[in-house]
């Protein structure tokens, strides 16, 4: 069973390290670097937004989200490529869904490049619903995929 913890800043590194194993197999097909590819991750780990999860003792893959008044934002998911396939994805989308209802939010939300076809069917499989699809201002021709899951209390 996989299991978490709170990124903190001395695992800046390993966050980069893993965002870049995990998104580096779409640079080729989108002529660029996917968006968390870009990011600068030190704030969201500051902000106790980052997520490390391990399976079988080593860590596989990241999570970080971003908490607003009524939703848990999904900014991204990374797998290490030789953990994937290996239901990693599927435990973080429930334990974003675990955190989002702890936090009393109704609502997780995500977007994803409209090129990303097998991680949007992971998305739909997990209850996700497409809301719309914009531009990326900072890749012209790029578009995101918005999708959101509505999260019932438990009574």
């Amino acid at each position: 069973m996989p299991t978490t913890r709170r990124a903190t800043p001395d695992d800046l590194a390993l966050v980069c390290e893993i965002t870049n194993a995990a998104y580096e197999g779409y640079v080729a097909e989108f002529g660029g670097p996917p968006l968390p590819m870009l990011e600068d991750y030190a704030p969201h780990i500051a902000a106790g937004g980052v997520w490390l999860v391990s399976n079988d003792g080593a860590v596989a893959g990241l999570a970080v989200f971003e908490t607003a008044a009524d939703h848990l934002m999904i900014f991204s998911l990374a797998v290490l490529p030789d953990a994937q396939r290996a239901g990693i994805g599927r435990f973080m989308l429930q334990f974003a869904e675990d955190q989002a209802r702890a936090a009393g939010l109704p609502e997780v939300r995500l977007y994803t490049n409209s090129l990303m076809h097998r991680n949007i069917r992971v998305y739909e499989q997990a209850g996700f619903i497409h809301r719309g699809r914009r531009p990326n201002d900072r890749h012209p021709g790029w578009f995101f995929v918005d999708m959101g899951k509505l999260i019932p209390a438990i009574a």
